[in-house]
């Protein structure tokens, strides 16, 4: 049975070619190039190419910054289309998706779907009965297809607009 935004999506195998895995050291090098790749090509929307928003947006997408996350608290996520790393994932221990990029090459691909499939799954699983996120201009769509709601107004963020959303797991 399915519910009206998919909730068997959630539970199903990812499509053909798409790999999902949890992120360990050996990827932040891809990690970093991935998201750096995204915000860069994918968001001008939100940071209008301007030079001084995206060198504050990218500044902890290092190797460096996404160790730390990976040793800290939050759950990351690594996608990989036909064995090319694409996708990053993560979800924070209060029930938030805390991150979720696919590179230029990835777009269009089922990717961002499966990945964020499975970061709900993963929260429901934690014991969440709601996730949580702050989304992008660029995301927005992208969120609201799978069925996420905004919360309040958009509001100015650090890079650019910044919509609370929210979604019943």
């Amino acid at each position: 049975m399915r519910n009206k935004r998919g909730i068997s999506q959630a539970f199903s195998a990812a499509p053909k070619g798409i790999e999902l895995r949890r992120a360990t050291l050996f990827d932040v090098f891809d990690m970093s190039r991935i998201l750096i790749r995204s915000i860069t090509q994918l968001c001008a929307a939100d940071h209008d190419n301007d030079p001084d928003i995206v060198a504050r947006w990218t500044a902890n997408k290092t190797p460096q910054g996404i160790r730390d996350r990976i040793e800290g608290s939050h759950d990351l996520w690594l996608a990989l289309l036909n064995g090319q790393p694409v996708g990053v994932g993560a979800i924070s221990p209060e029930g938030e998706v805390s991150v979720l990029y696919v590179a230029p090459d990835g777009t269009g691909s089922g990717v961002g779907a499966a990945l964020l499939a499975r970061l709900e799954a993963e929260l429901k699983e934690a014991g969440h009965d709601t996730g949580r996120l702050d989304s992008t201009a660029t995301a927005r769509g992208f969120y609201l297809k799978h069925g996420w709601q905004t919360e309040g107004t958009a509001k100015a963020g650090r890079y650019g607009p910044c919509q609370k959303m929210f979604k019943p797991l």
